[in-house]
């Protein structure tokens, strides 16, 4: 069997399990199914979960919605792990349940980073965009003063 390069993505099994794992954490999250008050009272997004090449690790990251209080839901889903990793592994039906790692979803900030990129004045002026209104007027395809028949 040939070796994969280091280069390269995860494979489709990652990617796939990934999703799966993913989706049960979310769905585990969201009925409340850990028995953890704490835990239970925050509402949680799970945006993504990223699978080690051997399946037995999975880095899941998670924002509280509101985006306040990420290291007390870290906390509390960490101490959750062995009954998150009890309750995904029932419904995987896969030899090693993976243990978790539970991190901050990067996405949330790269998406504030942009939104004050594209709020400066700079950017807007180059671009050409002062106002949102100036690209929706016009457009008429150059069919004004012809009348059809005309060419």
């Amino acid at each position: 069997m040939k070796k994969r390069s280091r280069d390269k993505g995860p494979s489709t099994r990652q990617l796939r399990m990934g999703e799966l794992v993913r989706r049960r954490l979310a769905e585990i999250l969201m009925r409340g199914e850990v028995h953890d008050p704490e835990l239970n009272a925050m509402s949680i997004t799970v945006g993504g979960v990223k699978m080690s090449p051997d399946l037995r690790i999975a880095t899941a990251y998670v924002q509280p919605l509101g985006g306040e209080g990420v290291e007390s839901a870290i906390e509390a889903l960490a101490r959750n792990r062995p009954a998150i990793r009890r309750l995904v592994a029932k419904d995987l039906r896969v030899k090693y349940p993976p243990d978790f790692r539970f991190r901050p979803d990067p996405v949330f900030d790269h998406l504030d980073h942009a939104r004050t990129l594209f709020a400066d004045e700079k950017l807007r002026r180059d671009v050409g965009t002062d106002t949102p209104e100036e690209g929706a007027e016009g457009g008429h395809g150059g069919a004004e003063g012809r009348e059809c028949g005309e060419g």
